[in-house]
C-alpha cells in the first residue's frame, strides 16, 4: 500500500507553484488560467526514502503527481530473473502516472520514493478539467515524450522560419501540390506537336502514356534543348524516340519529402503521381515543391551533380548549411535532414569521381563504397571520410595489378573530397588504403575472418564496416556480398553476443541518479552527443538488425523493420525513435549555431547551455537508450 505518513498540506502560495510549473514542460506552454487551476487544487505530499507512492493493489489511479523535490523510482518484477528491476526514474518537474490516470486503471509499475521526496498532487476531477481545457496539457498526457519532441522541433523550425520566411511542409501529401489532369500524349505523336501542346497549355513537361493511361515516358523542355543542341533527332520524329522512358512515379499519398529526395537523387524536375493501378492522376514539379523557398534542394543537387570543376564543388558546400535551415523551416525532422545532407554528400562524391574518371580513367570498373554514418545515411555537417573500393578482377589480371591502377586514382579522389569538406579519416579508413581496395573475393574472405575471429579490433571495425553502402558503380557484387555477410552473422551466435557486449559498453551519459555523466577527455562539463548519445542507439539496434536478417542500414529504418518482425514492441520502438531523433536534432542545431559563430564543428555540448525543456528531454532520451540496452542485456544474457 502507499505510504500512510504523507503530509497532505495544501500549498498557500499559488503564485510560487505557478512559477515552479512554468519552468517545466508541458506546463511551460500552458495558459496562466490553467496553471492557476492546477495550483489552486494542488496538495503537497511528502514521501520518505523508500515509501511506496503508487502500487497496483491501490486500485484505479485517481491522482496526478508532479515531482517538486527528490525522485520517484519505477519498479517491476522480472519473472525470468526473479528479481525486482528499476524501469525508470522521475525527477523534478516530471509527471506521473500518465498512462494509468488517462486509461482510468491501476498502475502496472510500483512507484517508490528514492530519497526524501515532495510531490504536488491534484485529484482526478481537477486533472479532467485540465486535460479537457488545455491543449498542451492534453497533448502531453496522451503522447508523453513525443509531444515534447514536437515542441523542440517546432522551436527549431521557428528559428529557421525567422530567416527563411513562410514555407510549405515537407510532410504534406503530394496530392496537395499536384497538377491534376496533366498534359499527356501518345508515344507516336511527333515531337513538334508535343511541344506545341506544351506551349498551348503553358507547361514544361508532357507525359507519354499507353492506352491504359500508364506512364511510359516523360518529355520536358530540358529534353528539347538537349535534342536541338546535340541534334539527336528531328522535330518530326515520334516523341517516343526522345522521351525519358519509365519516368519516376510516386503514389499521391507520398509526402513532399519523398518527392524532394527522389528528385535530388536523380536530378529530375518532374514526378508522376499514380493511383493503386499505376494510372496517371497527376504531376508534381520541382517548382511546386520549392516555389516558396529561397534554397532549392533539387536545384542544389543538380548544380553539384553537373559541376565542371572541383572549385565549384568546394564553393557549393557552403550552400548545404543554408539548405539545412531551409529544410528545418519546411518541417523536415532530424531523420529527414540527415538524409538530405547524406544525399548531397553522395552527389558530391559521385561528381568528384566522374570528374576524375574524365581526366584519368583507371580503365577498371569499380564500386565506390561508403561506411559508418554515411553508409547509414545519417551524416550531419560534421563528417569525415570512411570509404573503400570493391572491384571484379578482369581476365588476365591479378588483384594486385588492379590495385596498382585504382590506388593512385583513389588517392586523388580522397584528397579532392578533403578539399570539399570531407576530412581525411585519421584511422585511414579510405579507398586509397590498399587494405580497403579489394576484389569481391577478397572482401568476402575479409568478412569471413572478421566474423570468425571476434578480436577487439574487429569489434571496433563492426561499427564501421557492417554499415556499408554503394555510392557509385555497379551494385550486384555488393548485394551478393552483403547477403553472405548477413547469413553468416545470423548463424554465428557467438559473434552476435560479442557484438552485443561491445554495444553494451556504449553507456548513455547518465549516472544512477539521472545526473549527466560528462566526458573525461579534458572537455569541461561536456557531453559528446555522437559517442555518448547516438552511438548507444545505433550499435544496439545494429545487433538486433543483423541477428534478425534486416538489410537496411539506417537506424530508424532498422527500428521500423524490427517492429514489423515482432522483435521490438511498437510502443518501445516509437519511444526509441523519438529519443534518437531528439538527440540528432539538438546535435544539428548545435552545429548550426557553431557555424553562425564561426566556430569549429564538434559533437560536444554543455547541458548548462540548454533550456530546461531541452535538458529534460535529453535526459529522457538517454534513459530510453538505457532501456534499449537493457533489452540487449536480457536478450544476450550479458
Amino acid at each position: 500500500m502507499a505510504a500512510s505518513n504523507q503530509d497532505n498540506t495544501r500549498p498557500q502560495n499559488t503564485r510560487s507553484i505557478m512559477v515552479f510549473l512554468q519552468a517545466h514542460a508541458p506546463f511551460s506552454n500552458m495558459d496562466d488560467d490553467h496553471l492557476a487551476h492546477f495550483a489552486e487544487h494542488a496538495t503537497l505530499r511528502f514521501y520518505a526514502d523508500g515509501d511506496v507512492v503508487l502500487a497496483a493493489e491501490d486500485g484505479v489511479v485517481n491522482r496526478f503527481y508532479v515531482v517538486k523535490q527528490g525522485r520517484i523510482r519505477g519498479e517491476r518484477h522480472n519473472d525470468k530473473a526473479d528479481k525486482t528491476e528499476t524501469t525508470f526514474e522521475i525527477s523534478i518537474g516530471e509527471c506521473f502516472p500518465l498512462a494509468a490516470i488517462v486509461g482510468e486503471r491501476p498502475t502496472r509499475t510500483l512507484h517508490r520514493a528514492a530519497g526524501d521526496t515532495f510531490c504536488l498532487s491534484i485529484e482526478q476531477d481537477a486533472f479532467i478539467t485540465l486535460i479537457s481545457e488545455s491543449e498542451p496539457f492534453r497533448d502531453f498526457c496522451l503522447r508523453g515524450v513525443s509531444s515534447l519532441l514536437d515542441q523542440v522541433n517546432q522551436r527549431i523550425q521557428t528559428g529557421a522560419m525567422a530567416s527563411m520566411g513562410s514555407s510549405i511542409s515537407l510532410s504534406t501529401p503530394l496530392d496537395r501540390y499536384a497538377l491534376r489532369n496533366p498534359i499527356v500524349c501518345t508515344p507516336d505523336l511527333p515531337v513538334r506537336k508535343a511541344v506545341a501542346r506544351m506551349h498551348e497549355n503553358n507547361v514544361g513537361s508532357i507525359v507519354i502514356t499507353d492506352d491504359n493511361r500508364h506512364p511510359a515516358g516523360i518529355f520536358t523542355l530540358r529534353d528539347l534543348r538537349t535534342m536541338i543542341a546535340e541534334d539527336t533527332c528531328s522535330l518530326d520524329a515520334p516523341v517516343r524516340q526522345i522521351m525519358t522512358k519509365d519516368p519516376c512515379c510516386l503514389p499521391a499519398t507520398a509526402d513532399a519529402f519523398a518527392a524532394a529526395m527522389l528528385m535530388a537523387e536523380h536530378h529530375f524536375s518532374h514526378l508522376c503521381l499514380v493511383d493503386e493501378n499505376n494510372c496517371l492522376i497527376g504531376m508534381v514539379s520541382e517548382r511546386d515543391l520549392f516555389s516558396l523557398q529561397r534554397v532549392d534542394l533539387v536545384s542544389l543537387a543538380r548544380t553539384i551533380g553537373t559541376a565542371t570543376h572541383l572549385r565549384t564543388l568546394v564553393s557549393l558546400r557552403t550552400d548545404v548549411s543554408r539548405l539545412v535551415d531551409a529544410m528545418l523551416a519546411h518541417g523536415a525532422d532530424s531523420g529527414q535532414v540527415v538524409k538530405i545532407i547524406t544525399t548531397l554528400n553522395d552527389v558530391t562524391v559521385r561528381r568528384v569521381l566522374e570528374l576524375n574518371i574524365k581526366k584519368n580513367d583507371p580503365g577498371i570498373p569499380f564500386t565506390w563504397l561508403t561506411f559508418g554514418s554515411e553508409g547509414r545515411q545519417e551524416q550531419t555537417l560534421l563528417t569525415d571520410q570512411d570509404n573503400g573500393i570493391l572491384f571484379q578482377t578482369p581476365d588476365g589480371m591479378t588483384e594486385d595489378q588492379v590495385r596498382e591502377k585504382l590506388l593512385p586514382f583513389a588517392r586523388v579522389v580522397n584528397d579532392e573530397l578533403a578539399e570539399c569538406g570531407f576530412t581525411l579519416c585519421k584511422g585511414n579508413i579510405m579507398a586509397s588504403n590498399p587494405k580497403l581496395c579489394l576484389s569481391d573475393r577478397e572482401w568476402d574472405d575479409w568478412f569471413v575472418r572478421f566474423i570468425d575471429a571476434s578480436t577487439p579490433q574487429n569489434l571496433v571495425y563492426s561499427s564501421i564496416f557492417l554499415d556499408m553502402r554503394a555510392i557509385y558503380g555497379p551494385t550486384d557484387s555488393l548485394d551478393e556480398l552483403l547477403d553472405k555477410v548477413l547469413t553468416r552473422i545470423q548463424k554465428n551466435a557467438l559473434f552476435q553476443k560479442m557484438l552485443a557486449g561491445n554495444a553494451f559498453q556504449r553507456k548513455p551519459p547518465l549516472t544512477m541518479f539521472r545526473n549527466f555523466r560528462y566526458v573525461t577527455d579534458g572537455k569541461k562539463r561536456s557531453l559528446d552527443l555522437k559517442r555518448q548519445g547516438l552511438a548507444p542507439f545505433v550499435e544496439s539496434v545494429r545487433v538486433f538488425a543483423l541477428a534478425n536478417g534486416v538489410k537496411s542500414a539506417n537506424t530508424l529504418e532498422r527500428m521500423d523493420d524490427l517492429t514489423k518482425a515482432g522483435v521490438f514492441d511498437a510502443k518501445d520502438a516509437n519511444a526509441w525513435k523519438d529519443a534518437y531523433s531528439l538527440i540528432q536534432a539538438i546535435r544539428m542545431r548545435s552545429h548550426q549555431e557553431m557555424l553562425e559563430r564561426g566556430d569549429e564543428l564538434t559533437n560536444y555540448i554543455d547541458p548548462d547551455d540548454l533550456n530546461p525543456l531541452d535538458r529534460r528531454i535529453l535526459r529522457e532520451s538517454f534513459r530510453q537508450a538505457q532501456r534499449l540496452q537493457q533489452k540487449l542485456e536480457v536478450t544476450y544474457q550479458l
